[in-house]
């Protein structure tokens, strides 16, 4: 097996990084961390020498390059099958990709009002109706799944939704978005992940801050 390389942003804002990373680190798979602070007066420029659209992550193995995160999770359930990153079942695992695709394409609201910051303190945002929605359809997303997977993951064991969604979780408990059981409880389980724990804590001693992240 050839050796893998994550190349991400800042572990306390970069959501799109968090993703993978938590996914290989979670399932025991072996990589390399590359971590290259944002530089965004320079529009990040410097991602071009490892992305053709000067966005992290990237993932590197070998002569592949595999940039955008859900392609990345994608391309290591291929890679991985044993760390069974999809459901099994043709109609869980299509429902699975279906919540993950519309993560990985919606929500732009909650994305623009919210952005992802661990370092911040808890302490409820007010928001206006378009983040509410996106709020109440999340909601809504993890309730079905759990009901039909008895949790505590989203189908049960830990796939590439919850990798998706991981990010969320963040966004949901900093800015107080939800006060709703069953997400404040899989957001329990997510964040007493020790993956989800040690992101955070390197997150925590980062030096850099990005001023229009910080709401």
């Amino acid at each position: 097996m050839q050796d893998l390389e994550l190349i991400i942003g800042n572990k306390n804002y970069s959501s799109w990084s968090l993703r993978p990373w938590i996914a290989l680190t979670y399932c025991g798979i072996a990589f390399r961390e590359t971590l290259s602070p944002f530089d965004d007066d320079n529009h990040n420029v410097h991602y071009l020498a490892f992305s053709p659209v000067a966005r992290v992550p990237v993932l590197k193995r070998g002569s592949a390059t595999i940039w955008e995160s859900l392609a990345i999770l994608e391309y290591l359930a291929e890679v991985f099958p044993d760390a069974r990153l999809w459901p099994s079942e043709l109609e869980v695992r299509t429902k699975a990709r279906v919540i993950s695709n519309e993560m990985h394409a919606g929500f732009g609201a909650l994305r623009n009002a919210c952005p992802m910051n661990m370092r911040r303190a808890v302490r409820r945002l007010e928001v206006g109706e378009p983040v509410r929605k996106d709020v109440s359809r999340i909601t809504d997303i993890w309730t079905e799944a759990l009901n039909c997977s008895g949790g505590p993951f989203l189908f049960g064991r830990f796939t590439i939704a919850d990798a998706m969604y991981a990010p969320v979780v963040n966004r949901f408990h900093v800015y107080e978005l939800t006060s709703d059981q069953t997400a404040r409880q899989y957001m329990n389980h997510m964040m007493s992940l020790p993956a989800y724990e040690q992101w955070q804590k390197a997150a925590a001693a980062e030096p850099w801050v990005v001023e229009h992240e910080e709401v």
